[in-house]
């Protein structure tokens, strides 16, 4: 077998995920229905979030952008977390949510940056930085984000924190956010 038949014969993987040969591709692998329906928001945080990334889209693969649905019962949560691959841009669609973020370690490190969103509105939170949103309202909320990666990741901070597999040294915790072991216990077994 000639060399270069050889090679091009293999599979190219581009940022973790197989590109398809362009001979095969259709308008499906650019495409996906769904984000009218509101996502399951029957859990303890009162959220859903309803990826449209390249887990979703196979075209998105290499283009550097995704988005997102989220839906917000009243009191609905979505907890502190970070996207390490990507900054996100949220809009408001329906109802009204309070978020933030928290800038990283340093001098002026830490700084908490607050707003009370209603319909229209938008904010950014950058890459990397643990953010949150919250519904204060009494009715539903819709947002809808942009992110700039396929493949953004999320880390929920307190899963993270506290419901690893295996467990983080109650040492550890204990000492980390100046509590004791029966403490960090507790909020173990909540994960």
């Amino acid at each position: 077998m000639n060399f270069m038949k050889f090679f091009f014969k293999q599979v190219v993987l581009v940022n973790g995920f197989v590109c398809k040969d362009p001979k095969v591709v259709k308008a499906d692998d650019f495409s996906l229905s769904g984000l009218d329906m509101p996502g399951d928001t029957g859990n303890k945080l009162g959220f859903n979030v309803t990826p449209a990334n390249v887990n979703q889209i196979p075209g998105l693969n290499t283009l550097g952008i995704s988005m997102v649905r989220i839906d917000y019962v009243p009191k609905g949560l979505h907890p502190p977390h970070t996207h390490p691959l990507a900054t996100e841009i949220l809009t408001v669609v329906e109802g009204q949510l309070f978020v933030g973020f928290v800038t990283s370690n340093g001098e002026d490190g830490n700084r908490l940056f607050t707003k009370m969103l209603k319909k229209g509105d938008v904010f950014v939170f950058p890459q990397g930085l643990i953010h949150f949103q919250f519904n204060p309202g009494y009715t539903n909320t819709v947002a809808i984000g942009a992110l700039s990666s396929q493949n953004p990741g999320t880390i929920t901070i307190a899963d993270a924190v506290f419901g690893s597999n295996p467990l983080i040294s109650d040492d550890v915790l204990a000492k980390a956010f100046h509590v004791d072991k029966k403490t960090v216990d507790w909020l173990q077994a909540q994960f």
